[in-house]
């Protein structure tokens, strides 16, 4: 396990926020038992032991005793908190972002969106973070950013910001009347609905062009 210097605390992050995907899925929300769309953001948390840093080897995932068949990769935009928040409207949300960095969350294939699994998602150095934090203050509109991901130089995905269900400033004051967020806390805001499938050895590359970037290689 390897410890990240940038997130303290809590790494929160957010599913189905891709309206891409949210409007492709609208036939199945419709499907029992839940029979709607989701009318509050899907959360999940990526633990303690998933943090890792720019960098780092990615293991490649065990289960039940035998390399796993397959691995996804996303990768978001994260906020990082830069003084408590709790409780605030999303017109004052952005005034608690200490600045912004990349998560890359490596799991195993998701079977359910509603209810992100511990198996699936907690998976030792799974959530690599950073490699830098660029202050609030040198982003104007987190909206009009853009994560893309590279696996082996081929690009795999592009998450416009400006495509997310949910904007940045909504999910911090929704997310705020769940749990307080403390300095050095993390959400990581809007993953592409169609996670890259990776294999061993894989380099894998995310940036927000002219902001930061995070590099990551799995293992064999």
């Amino acid at each position: 396990m390897t410890n990240n210097p940038i997130v303290k605390g809590k790494l929160v992050c957010v599913a189905l926020n891709d309206s891409d995907q949210f409007n492709a899925m609208q036939a199945e929300f419709g499907e029992a038992p839940y029979k709607s769309a989701p009318t509050q953001p899907v959360l999940y948390f990526k633990p303690h032991n998933t943090w890792s840093t720019e960098g780092a080897e990615v293991e490649w995932a065990v289960t039940e005793g035998q390399p796993a068949e397959e691995m996804v990769v996303g990768a978001s935009l994260a906020v990082v908190f830069g003084k408590e928040c709790c409780r605030v409207s999303p017109e004052e949300a952005l005034d608690y972002v200490g600045g912004y960095t990349l998560v890359h969350d490596f799991s195993l294939p998701e079977k359910s969106y509603y209810r992100p699994d511990i198996k699936g998602k907690c998976l030792d150095g799974s959530a690599p973070i950073g490699g830098a934090v660029v202050p609030a203050s040198d982003i104007a509109d987190p909206q009009s950013l853009t994560v893309a991901t590279k696996v082996n130089g081929e690009t795999v995905n592009e998450m416009p910001l400006s495509r997310s269900v949910r904007s940045v400033a909504e999910l911090i004051s929704t997310i705020s009347y769940i749990m307080t967020l403390q300095p050095g806390e993390v959400i990581a805001v809007a993953f592409p609905g169609q996670r890259a499938a990776v294999a061993k050895g894989d380099k894998v590359t995310s940036e927000i062009a002219g902001v930061v970037s995070l590099n990551n290689q799995l293992g064999q």
